[in-house]
């Protein structure tokens, strides 16, 4: 909903390292075992693709990321590469309780031919376990089984909870919205109206 308020593109580096391994590239075949385990690739070759995404035509008026910074060390790369270009930023935290988080990645379903994404209890497809498009089986992401995502929720508490202290602490703008409970229009119009205030 942001990208299409905006018209700037949605940059996800978790979408960018699938991609990756699904290619079977060489540095994506060394990230299977990373990410399967719940832990953070290599801040280095984040940075790498990140650039080279930010470098591409589409981005020249602004951008979305996703999933990115996640380390002090990404902060820190991101924050010498926009000050070079003389780019502002707006970071936005997303609130949501870990329990809930969990429900909802757990209860997460992908279309594995065209990426579409559901949820068992608030998006359902409207045959169960089928992708609404394209009618093949639904999957479960090997990065959302819950032994998984715990096992991220302790790599945020632990790299990418200081990120978000070292922007509020650099006076970078940093907008907060509780997103545990409200549906994903309420936020966006949550965060919209935040921006508009920053």
């Amino acid at each position: 909903m942001l990208t299409q308020c905006l018209g700037v593109p949605h940059i996800s580096t978790g979408d960018m390292l699938r991609w990756r391994i699904k290619s079977g590239s060489e540095a994506g075949t060394g990230m299977v075992a990373t990410m399967q385990s719940g832990a953070l690739v290599s801040d280095s070759l984040v940075n790498e693709m990140v650039e080279q995404r930010l470098s591409d035509a589409d981005a020249i008026d602004g951008f979305i990321l996703d999933g990115y910074p996640r380390t002090l060390d990404q902060a820190g790369h991101l924050a010498a590469w926009l000050e070079a270009r003389r780019i502002d930023e707006v970071v936005i935290h997303l609130a949501v309780d870990y329990n809930i988080i969990i429900a909802r990645l757990t209860g997460r379903r992908q279309c594995p031919t065209c990426g579409t994404l559901y949820n068992v209890a608030s998006h359902p497809p409207k045959v169960d376990g089928v992708c609404d498009l394209d009618g093949e089986v639904l999957v479960i992401r090997d990065d959302d089984k819950e032994v998984v995502i715990r096992g991220r929720l302790d790599a945020y508490e632990r790299q990418t909870r200081p990120v978000l202290e070292y922007y509020r602490e650099s006076g970078h703008p940093v907008i907060e919205v509780d997103a545990s409970y409200d549906p994903p229009e309420t936020v966006f119009q949550k965060v919209r109206q935040a921006m508009e205030l920053a």
